[in-house]
């Protein structure tokens, strides 16, 4: 596996650069770092004593792969994982935070493990993690990758303003979903017609 800094890299270029898209819940990004999280990190990166939009836009690609790999990848211990689920779940709590937790809870509960939906990894959903993986590490991280496309899918059915994410002006996949299917094997990949047919219904 690729050590987690090239991760957090390969991480920063999906995200881009400085973004404030009023669609976007997170606000103002750069690097896919919100202004939120600089602000609940304390980082003031133009050093006037407060952070504010200049500081998303003074963030560098080296402070952020910084802060993903302390504060997104070792701290809630995503580490602890198996390796083949990493970068996935490394890739979505950037995007989506503890959910990216908890839908890996959910996805091992559904194969029968005991453990709580906490959106923490703890020791429960370590182990369960690691016998979930066992039989095939790479299948488990398959499965993992389509609950997380699926996940898109649904939240852009509930929230019509962030289906632009999800599928483009022309009908295909959006970024939310080739993203997912990066770390989905391509015998699971949607076809177009299969995600224009998932999207259909949308206005």
């Amino acid at each position: 596996m690729k050590s987690v800094e090239d991760l957090a890299r390969d991480i920063i270029a999906r995200e881009g650069g400085f973004s404030n898209d009023p669609a976007d819940p997170g606000g103002p990004t750069n690097h896919g770092v919100t202004l939120n999280t600089l602000r609940r990190l304390g980082f003031d990166l133009t050093g006037d004593g407060h952070t504010d939009l200049a500081d998303v836009k003074a963030l560098t690609p080296d402070k952020a792969v910084a802060i993903y790999t302390e504060h997104y990848f070792r701290r809630p211990r995503l580490s602890e994982l198996p390796e083949a689920l990493q970068p996935s779940i490394f890739d979505m709590y950037v995007n989506a935070g503890a959910n990216a937790v908890r839908l890996l809870q959910r996805l091992l509960i559904d194969l029968g493990l005991n453990l709580a939906e906490d959106g923490a990894v703890g020791p429960a959903t370590i182990a369960a993690a690691r016998v979930a993986a066992q039989p095939d590490p790479v299948l488990l991280a398959d499965a993992y990758g389509i609950a997380r496309r699926n996940y898109y899918y649904r939240l852009a059915d509930a929230r019509p303003a962030m289906r632009k994410f999800a599928r483009t002006r022309d009908g295909g996949k959006g970024g939310w979903i080739t993203r997912a299917e990066e770390f989905i094997s391509q015998r699971f990949h949607l076809t177009l017609a299969e995600h224009r047919e998932r999207t259909a219904r949308w206005a």
